[in-house]
């Protein structure tokens, strides 16, 4: 058989050009068009069972009806969230490692001299989740109804005067030593405990005179009348518990300490990667079911986006560096 090269030759030729720039067109297309096509972790920096862990377990569901692949909570504690924030600052910027960034993150750097990380060049923002706030908490027994009448009562004998912390550095302790500060109560004691519930339990078993800790756990003390609520440290008023004033209102200007979450990426993930991301959990933010479950869980959702969140860690970092520095605190074993 004799081949007709002049025929067979030019399409070949030209086959083999349009395979070749298929070709090229595949290697153009950005990886990110499939984005998810494999699951994807949140590392959440503490361990399973708090706050931010509620957060996490919500949000992973929004994400994954909105993008289709799966988003698996992962639970990082250790190093006062160093490690798990470390971590994810080192992952590849791919948008398959994600962070669930809690107040620490932008505490810490004030808080420890070395650390694995830095919250503005290292990451980037996708959006910020919600928040809740810290709580001035007494006995109806102590008779205050409100802060003035607190700080009149400590300054009348402020050696007798103790306020139950969770652990030192978290933003409920920072919520206490920006009270001492701006209060001139200096003196107070402080008694630390391992989290909120046993700060909370110190109270109710009228060891201190005062809890500064996260709404949560004394929410129904409050609305059972156990415990008399005296201000709320958020930038409103907790929406079923109207009566309880801000520190704003009360005129402790920019006293702002909440538990802050909110979802970031390792540096140069894709902006598109970004961009989904962030439009897919405003969106599931928005649904009055999700709010209503976080309402239950302590928080109020703010879903603010990356670009705000980003000027917010800007802002914060260094007030916050301030506070630690003016009231001394020190991490025991800090290095």
């Amino acid at each position: 058989m004799v081949w007709n090269t002049t025929t067979v030759a030019p399409n070949f030729i030209s086959a083999a050009a349009a395979i070749a720039s298929l070709l090229v067109v595949a290697a153009a297309a950005p990886a990110s068009a499939d984005y998810p096509d494999k699951p994807v972790r949140i590392v959440i920096p503490n361990s399973a069972g708090g706050p931010s862990d509620i957060m996490g377990r919500v949000v992973a569901p929004i994400l994954q009806e909105a993008l289709g692949s799966s988003f698996v909570v992962e639970n990082v504690g250790g190093g006062g969230g160093n490690i798990g924030m470390g971590r994810v600052a080192r992952a590849e910027p791919d948008g398959y490692t994600l962070l669930l960034a809690t107040t620490t993150f932008i505490i810490n750097p004030g808080l420890y001299p070395n650390i694995n990380y830095d919250p503005v060049k290292d990451f980037v923002s996708v959006a910020e989740l919600g928040a809740s706030p810290n709580v001035f908490a007494v006995l109806p027994s102590l008779g205050v109804k409100s802060v003035a009448e607190l700080v009149a009562l400590a300054r009348r004998d402020i050696t007798k005067f103790n306020i139950a912390s969770p652990p030192i550095g978290s933003s409920s302790h920072l919520a206490v030593e920006m009270f001492k500060l701006r209060a001139d109560l200096k003196g107070a004691a402080v008694v630390f405990h391992t989290g909120g519930g046993q700060a909370l339990q110190a109270l109710l078993a009228n060891t201190v005179q005062v809890n500064i800790g996260v709404l949560a756990p004394i929410h129904p003390h409050i609305k059972s009348g156990n415990v008399v609520g005296l201000a709320v440290t958020g930038t409103q008023r907790w929406h079923d518990l109207p009566e309880i004033p801000t520190m704003i209102e009360l005129g402790y200007k920019d006293f702002v300490t909440e538990n802050l979450t909110a979802l970031v990426a390792p540096a140069k993930t894709p902006p598109e990667i970004v961009t989904r991301l962030e439009k897919a959990v405003l969106t599931g933010l928005a649904k009055p079911e999700v709010r209503e479950r976080l309402a239950q869980g302590g928080f109020a959702v703010s879903a603010r986006t990356g670009r705000e969140f980003h000027q917010r860690i800007e802002r914060d970092v260094p007030i916050f560096k301030k506070l630690i520095q003016d009231a001394g605190i020190k991490m025991p074993g800090a290095n």
